[in-house]
C-alpha cells in the first residue's frame, strides 16, 4: 500500500476530530498507519494554523468561532441524544429563548404539537426551525449580524431578548470548566446569553463531552447561574465528576 500522503493524513485527522472531538497521538498513528512522529509533525502544522490546540498526548479542536452549518456537522449524535433527555424541559406554554447553538437547534427541531411556545432566539436557523414546530411563535431578535458565527449580537440584540420574561433559557458553550464556568468564543456571542439569562427564570446549558474541562476567551455563566446541565453522557460517568457538586446533571 503506498505511503499516506500529508494532505490525505490531514483531512483524515480534521475527520477524526470533528467525530471524537480530541485526536490521541499512538492510537491516531495506528490507525493511519504512520508513526507517532508524523502525526506530531501533523498536529503541529495544524496548530500553527489555528485549527487544533495541542495537549498531552494529542490535540483537541481549537475554540474559534464558527457558523452554523459547520457546527451542526459536528457530534450530530451527541447533539440527538442531547435533545432527547432535554425535551421535557420545554414547558407546555409560556416563553423560552434559545441561543444560537446548533446543539439548542437540534432540541428545537423535536418539538411537537403538544407545545404553545412564544420561542426568541438569536438564530435565524434556529428560527427557521422553530417556525416549522406546531404550536410555536417564534421570533428573531435582530441586531448585528455576526457572520463568523451566523447570530445576531450587539446592542439592538441585547435590548430585544431584555424586552420579554422567559420561563427557561436553553444555551450550548463553547467551552466547560470547573472554576471558570461556560464561556464563548467571543464577547458579544457571551454578552447576548448573558441578557436573555438575566431574564429568564432558568438557565439550562447544552454541551457535549468535547467542551468539558476547557475555556474560551468570553466567560458566559458562573455554575450558580445554571439550573442544569444536559450532555450526552450518562450523569455517573466519570467526566462529569468535577461539576458535580458544581450544577445538577441530566
Amino acid at each position: 500500500m503506498p505511503p499516506m500522503l500529508s494532505a490525505e493524513r490531514r483531512a483524515q485527522l480534521l475527520e477524526i476530530l470533528t467525530r471524537d472531538g480530541s485526536i490521541r497521538l499512538d492510537t491516531t498513528a495506528e490507525i493511519l498507519g504512520v508513526s507517532a512522529m508524523t502525526v506530531r509533525r501533523d498536529l503541529d502544522d495544524l496548530e500553527r494554523e489555528g485549527l487544533v490546540r495541542r495537549v498531552r498526548g494529542g490535540a483537541v479542536a481549537a475554540i474559534v468561532p464558527q457558523g452554523f452549518s459547520a457546527r451542526m456537522a459536528n457530534r450530530s449524535g451527541a447533539k440527538s441524544e442531547i435533545a432527547r433527555k432535554a425535551l421535557d424541559l420545554i414547558p407546555h406554554g409560556g416563553a423560552v429563548a434559545l441561543d444560537a447553538s446548533s446543539t439548542v437547534g437540534a432540541l428545537v427541531a423535536q418539538l411537537d404539537t403538544s407545545h404553545e411556545l412564544l420561542v426568541a432566539t438569536n438564530s435565524y436557523d434556529n428560527l427557521r426551525t422553530a417556525q416549522g414546530r406546531p404550536g410555536v411563535d417564534a421570533i428573531l431578535i435582530g441586531g448585528r449580524l455576526e457572520l463568523r458565527t451566523d447570530s445576531f449580537v450587539g446592542a439592538v440584540a441585547c435590548a430585544t431578548a431584555a424586552s420579554l420574561h422567559y420561563d427557561r433559557f436553553f444555551t450550548s458553550a463553547a467551552a466547560l470548566d470547573p472554576s471558570f464556568g461556560t464561556s464563548e468564543a467571543t464577547i458579544d456571542e457571551a454578552q447576548v446569553k448573558r441578557v436573555f439569562a438575566d431574564n429568564a427564570d432558568e438557565t439550562v446549558v447544552l454541551a457535549d463531552a468535547t467542551k468539558l474541562a476547557r475555556h474560551a476567551t468570553a466567560r458566559a455563566f458562573a455554575w450558580d447561574e445554571v439550573a442544569l446541565l444536559v450532555t450526552e453522557l450518562d450523569p455517573a460517568d466519570e467526566r462529569l465528576d468535577p461539576f458535580r457538586d458544581l450544577v445538577e446533571l441530566r
